[in-house]
């Protein structure tokens, strides 16, 4: 059996175009929802694949209506691929239930795979060469150094650790931090 898909962003955006290519690839049941590509979780969509059975097909008109990223889109095939269901988008002609449109969405998906990679090794790349110009990361000290001075100079002097840490308005943990670092174990 056909499953048919139609996602549009907006309420005044139409799914009619879609809906009559879905039942001309002859889709018996067809789900459809106005909802941002961009998020993951579609009511409908979620609906269309739970009623899926083993060897039905999910169609749509094309792929950005089934999601905006190529992760989720690679998601939601590998998911249908696991539960021996198959997917097929009319425009793109991706038809996984052939062994051509196998090979083709895996490409897909072994192309982003790539791409991630690439993005993570940029930005390992820039963080490294922030690093080495002097470029600290991570959450900002609470204390300045001539606060921390002070702080430890108030605790000499008699002042409590809630005190001092309302006193510089930090977590009384930030106060114990600090202390623990100057006290001997």
């Amino acid at each position: 059996m056909k499953y048919g898909y139609a996602r549009v962003s907006t309420n005044q955006q139409d799914t009619k175009l879609q809906i009559d290519a879905l039942l001309a690839a002859g889709c018996t049941k067809i789900y459809e929802e106005k909802i941002s590509g961009a998020k993951t979780d579609r009511p409908e969509l979620n609906h269309c694949l739970k009623a899926m059975n083993e060897n039905d097909v999910l169609v749509v008109w094309k792929l950005d209506r089934l999601g905006r990223s190529l992760q989720h889109l690679i998601s939601v095939v590998h998911t249908l691929e696991a539960e021996n269901k198959c997917f097929q988008s009319l425009t793109e002609n991706i038809d996984t239930t052939s062994p051509t449109g196998k090979l083709i969405f895996h490409i897909f998906g072994s192309l982003a795979e790539f791409e991630r990679g690439l993005i993570r090794q940029r930005v390992m790349a820039g963080l490294e060469a922030s690093r080495k110009m002097g470029t600290k990361f991570g959450r900002p000290e609470a204390l300045s150094k001539s606060d921390k001075e002070m702080a430890i100079t108030m605790f000499n002097g008699g002042a409590t650790k809630g005190s001092i840490a309302q006193h510089f308005g930090v977590a009384r943990q930030t106060i114990y931090a600090l202390l623990k670092e100057v006290e001997p174990c």
